[in-house]
């Protein structure tokens, strides 16, 4: 008897699933996505209700050849691509492609990995959900026209290389980071002054110990210095004490969003990185589906955590909880993100271990009792001016949901309170405390702070802008197109003051500390500020957060089946079509031009601008007769920022270093980046070296060393056509110019002796019959 063939997404998947149906079905993987939009005219039919024209790929036929193959010798074709509306739609197009009736094809969703799961799918298939189709539809389709129709508009009008593209979700994403940049460039930082007083009081064991309390802040220096100098000779002793109970609750189990976001603080994953991992946690069986904007958990699934809880921390510790889902269309999955089984608290695989770990440590906890603490808030009196103090503390009663985990904050929830928060010795109404000392400590306001990658995630999800499916190929795309990049930010030195009450003497110090230091953060390119600002000046709609988030609840309800996709798609089609041709009729060139001044040697006027190959700053006009000078901004610096005195530093390049064997050496910026020149050959500087400080003793090691590689690295040299043969990572091939040319593996092994005429032909062949690049689409 024939076997029934259940096709999945992933061969990681398949695996692990043919093990546990066992010899009844063979299970084969169809690498993810089998079809999509032809690239040629939008791969949309506009005037025929928006007809898709879906094509399968070059790289996926053998797979769709192999799976047709596999398809009519078995019994039957089961459908088991994932549970959310991307996966529906992949088994719509297997239906289609492998010719099976989407009205009796049996489809079957699993949320777990697991032998009951799968046995459970499969006794209750189901059949294909075309309204989570034609979401999935109406999402791609709408993608594929804001994408092929802005494209083109901003290679006319903002870039020469056509290189340039936007998409409806990844540009409303870089408008948040540009908005952000632009605060704190423009935020002025206040200065206030911080009271705080260090007492020494006797604890229940009659040994002394210090704490700390804390008055109104002040406005400025004087007022600080006229307050601490009215507390001299003063008596302090306690006024009021207030003991409150105060309990924490543990946050809910994971969704993708509060997954990402967590790794990113606890582990430092990027949203990418996370999600391969929770991938490959969930294609091997350890956790639930990975994409979910839901909190729920089975009611088969909080019994295991209860035994678990109970058996590992004691029944005092269990409080069962039913969290309620955020977003009413909580629709890429019915669970949230937990282990399989609770019992196994760790895993083998190191690669994935940490991340598995966190996410059973949040699931255990999302079913722990409260935490139990005391708070403690003590007034103390001032005996020369009336005023007050505040100590307060915080003492833990009952560790409940802290023995097994504790959530972090981003840097924008963190409190000054949290910050002081400590323990307090035992005090008494009208006890008599002994001061060490009393400070007044100059503070400064701050500007919200860059977005991480996991802060991002989460502002989007606020706005209701994207699902769990696109929050990491959002990040990913907005950095691939060089519209944002992620990278640290080195802090600067700045003076604070610092004023001292101790002893009835008053000491005035001034303090330094490091400020503005931020790590893996993400800053809008040049290029994303540009075409950030020429989008929202065209284009209102597609960078409006309200009306992006609407899009989303649109493609919601077509998935509920309360909206026809195509009426959707021709609602937003219309209006957006008319700001295309407008803006490609009337707006002109963007270039984020900004007057800095004027050169003081020339006269002539410095701006800063985008360029052909990104930001720079330009002296004089390219109309006069004297040709403009141009001068590429440094990775850390950006047209919105600089100033005349950076941007003439920048035309110090090139710069003469000295004599190496005879011939001169000069450093410079070009195209590439840094590099040396010496004796009419070029070598890239190393990352670390910087072209405007690097010296001729860190150069001439560096043009030796990059000159032997290169001759171990050269096979034969046709000067006069100025053609070579190098040896690569993948073998020997041809480079003239800045192109590269493939040879055969027989045309490798006699590279030496190849003559010119038969390179020749090697490179005309290509020319007219270019390789064909190899586009692999990740499996899901």
């Amino acid at each position: 008897m024939a076997k029934n063939l259940l096709i999945v997404e992933s061969p990681a998947k398949a695996k692990t699933i043919e093990k546990i149906l066992g010899e009844d079905f063979e299970v084969k993987s169809c690498y993810g996505h089998i079809r999509d939009l032809d690239k040629g005219d939008m791969g949309i039919d506009v005037k025929h209700n928006y007809k898709p024209n879906y094509i399968v790929p070059e790289e996926k036929q053998k797979v769709v050849k192999e799976l047709k193959a596999v398809a009519k010798k078995s019994g039957e074709v089961w459908l088991a691509t994932d549970e959310d509306r991307e996966g529906e739609a992949i088994s719509w197009h297997l239906c289609e492609v492998l010719g099976l009736d989407p009205s009796t094809t049996k489809r079957i969703v699993f949320h777990e990995i697991t032998k009951p799961a799968i046995k459970k799918a499969v006794d209750n298939p189901r059949l294909l959900d075309m309204n989570l189709v034609n979401a999935q539809q109406a999402r791609r389709i709408v993608d594929r026209i804001v994408g092929f129709e802005l494209s083109p508009v901003l290679w006319k009008k903002i870039s020469m290389k056509n290189s340039l593209s936007a998409g409806r979700v990844q540009s409303v994403a870089v408008r948040l980071i540009a908005e952000r940049e632009r605060e704190i460039n423009a935020f002025k930082a206040a200065s206030n002054f911080k009271i705080e007083a260090f007492f020494a009081a006797k604890d229940i064991n009659n040994k002394s110990v210090s704490f700390k309390a804390e008055g109104n802040r002040v406005k400025n220096d004087e007022e600080a210095e006229k307050f601490l100098e009215s507390c001299k000779g003063a008596k302090y002793s306690v006024k009021d004490i207030q003991v409150k109970p105060a309990k924490k609750s543990p946050s809910a189990p994971f969704t993708t969003s509060t997954l990402q976001q967590e790794a990113s603080r606890k582990l430092g994953y990027g949203v990418s990185k996370t999600m391969v991992l929770a991938q490959k946690l969930y294609e091997s069986g350890k956790i639930t589906y990975m994409r979910t904007d839901s909190v729920s958990l089975s009611e088969t699934a909080i019994d295991d955590i209860k035994g678990q809880i109970g058996k590992q921390f004691g029944d005092r510790y269990v409080q069962l909880r039913k969290y309620k889902n955020k977003s009413e269309n909580a629709q890429e999955a019915h669970e949230a993100i937990r282990p399989t089984y609770m019992e196994n608290s760790s895993i083998e695989d190191a690669d994935t271990r940490r991340l598995y770990e966190l996410i059973w440590k949040r699931t255990i906890a999302s079913q722990m009792a409260d935490a139990e603490l005391e708070k403690t808030i003590a007034k103390i009196s001032i005996s020369t001016n009336n005023s007050e103090l505040t100590a307060q503390g915080e003492v833990l009663k009952f560790d409940g949901f802290l023995k097994a985990y504790s959530e972090d904050k981003d840097d924008d929830e963190i409190t000054d309170e949290e910050e002081t928060e400590g323990m307090l010795p035992a005090l008494a109404v009208g006890q008599s405390l002994d001061l060490k000392e009393l400070t007044a400590i100059e503070r400064f306001t701050r500007p919200a702070p860059r977005y991480t990658e996991a802060s991002l995630v989460k502002k989007l999800e606020e706005l209701g802008i994207g699902r769990p499916s696109t929050y990491a190929p959002t990040i990913s795309t907005i950095l691939k197109r060089g519209y944002v990049e992620k990278r640290d930010k080195e802090g600067i030195k700045r003076d604070f003051r610092v004023l001292v009450l101790k002893n009835d003497v008053i000491a005035k110090k001034t303090e330094q500390e490091n400020t503005g230091a931020e790590k893996s953060k993400l800053f809008p390119t040049d290029l994303g500020l540009v075409v950030t600002d020429f989008l929202n000046k065209h284009f209102d709609d597609i960078m409006d957060y309200r009306f992006t988030a609407r899009i989303e609840e649109e493609f919601d309800e077509i998935a509920q089946g309360k909206q026809q996709w195509a009426k959707m798609v021709d609602h937003f089609y219309h209006p957006f079509k008319k700001d295309v041709e407008e803006t490609l009729e009337n707006a002109e060139r963007a270039v984020g031009e900004r007057s800095l001044g004027t050169d003081p040697v020339s006269g002539k006027k410095v701006i800063a601008r985008m360029g052909r190959y990104g930001p720079m700053v330009q002296i004089g006009d390219t109309t006069e007769e004297e040709k403009a000078r141009f001068a590429k901004l440094k990775q850390d610096q950006s047209i919105e920022t600089i100033n005349l005195d950076e941007a003439m530093e920048l035309f110090k390049l090139p710069r003469m270093l000295g004599q190496f064997e005879d011939s001169d050496v000069s450093v410079n910026i070009g195209r590439f980046g840094p590099y040396a020149a010496h004796d009419k050959k070029f070598y890239s500087l190393n990352k670390e070296m910087d072209p405007y400080t690097v010296t001729l003793e860190e150069i001439a090691p560096l043009i030796e060393e990059k000159r032997k590689a290169k001759d171990e690295r050269t096979v034969k040299v046709f000067e006069k056509e100025k053609i070579q043969l190098l040896r690569g990572p993948y073998g020997i091939y041809i480079k003239q110019g800045l192109r590269n040319y493939k040879l055969s593996k027989d045309q490798q092994e006699k590279a030496t002796d190849l003559t010119i005429e038969e390179v020749k032909k090697v490179i005309e062949d290509q020319k007219a019959n270019p390789p064909k690049k190899s586009a692999r689409r990740k499996a899901k």
